[in-house]
């Protein structure tokens, strides 16, 4: 796969700009990717990415958005026609820190739900409820 990431916007200490994110990419959407989540609160659960280094989608311009929401319906039409069990979804984003950002790069989480899934949080060791 041709390189993604754009060099002069690259973040070395960045895990979504490292040469072994690109192995993870399942589908790219114009800029940018789904890949799986590492820690996925439900099967299914995947990440939206963007290709140039970005903090989070407050930073995301218009077409990263744009191409984000497109990607949401490509894995909603995947998951549903992969798994019939699922009946919902969580689509998400933390935006810093305090939010339970851990990774400084825009990314939206994906969720499948199904269910009876109990559905408190995202961030496991975050909750407190």
């Amino acid at each position: 796969m041709e390189s993604t990431v754009s060099n002069d916007m690259s973040n070395s200490d960045c895990p979504f700009c490292s040469d072994a994110f690109e192995s993870e990419i399942v589908e790219i959407c114009g800029t940018v990717a789904a890949v799986p989540d590492a820690t996925p609160v439900s099967p299914g659960h995947m990440l939206i990415v963007t290709l140039r280094h970005t903090e989070d989608i407050f930073s995301m311009s218009d077409q990263e958005r744009a191409d984000a929401m497109e990607m949401i319906g490509v894995l909603k039409r995947r998951a549903l026609r992969i798994d019939p069990s699922i009946t919902g979804f969580n689509v998400g984003a933390n935006c810093g820190v305090s939010a339970g950002q851990q990774v400084m790069h825009a990314h939206i989480h994906f969720i499948p739900r199904r269910d009876g899934q109990a559905v408190k949080g995202v961030i496991r060791n975050k909750m407190s409820y």
